[in-house]
């Protein structure tokens, strides 16, 4: 096993809680919240300064300076003058491919995709739901009514899409955007889980 997985996914998809099973079923770490960490660790930013820009939108005007940024190397001038959401997002570009270079893991959410694109090793999945099942299981975790559980999925996911339609250039959940998206209200949690194991072991088998 040396594949890496990402996995995208809509607000109430349990698209963490999958990929902590699929990880849980090939030994292999999983990072979400435990990315905003590793990344705040090798650049130097406070945990909460990574926490606050985590998967927002910017609207800045210096869009095509962190382009070039990450793709062709910065110099030091450049990146003073970059707004903090770019130099986040760089501090979380850079750890994701840290973490790729170490071997098989699942990385959630924060444009690992992208990131990634140049790897060969990789599977891209993007996780959905059913609207009624996502309120419900956001109504459950977070102990919300019915109306609060369905704006907060709206907000989640409209900051989630503007950031990653801003910083890659793809389309935050349209299918050919990735290798697979799937309904996770359809097989649960459970069912899901196995699915992409699946798909996963098949990837592997074909590389042989």
């Amino acid at each position: 096993m040396d594949t890496i997985i990402t996995i995208a996914r809509q607000f109430g998809s349990a698209g963490r809680e999958i990929g902590e099973q699929v990880a849980k079923y090939f030994n292999i770490p999983c990072y979400d919240k435990e990315l905003l960490t590793r990344a705040a660790q090798e650049s130097g930013f406070c945990e909460e300064m990574i926490q606050t820009h985590d998967e927002r939108p910017t609207n800045s005007f210096l869009y095509n300076l962190v382009m070039d940024t990450y793709s062709f190397g910065y110099n030091a001038s450049s990146f003073v003058d970059m707004p903090i959401s770019h130099k986040v997002f760089l501090a979380q570009f850079n750890t994701i491919k840290k973490i790729a270079d170490e071997g098989p893991c699942i990385i959630v959410g924060r444009c690992a995709d992208y990131a990634l694109s140049d790897y060969k090793n990789c599977v891209h999945l993007f996780i959905y739901g059913d609207e009624e099942t996502k309120v419900k299981r956001i109504m459950n975790k977070y102990n919300l009514t019915e109306a609060k559980a369905k704006d907060m999925i709206v907000k989640k996911d409209k900051q989630r899409q503007s950031y990653y339609n801003y910083y890659s250039s793809k389309k935050w959940g349209r299918a050919d955007s990735y290798d697979l998206c799937i309904n996770s209200s359809v097989l649960g949690v459970e069912g899901t889980a196995k699915l992409i194991a699946q798909f996963v072991e098949d990837f592997e088998n074909r590389k042989r």
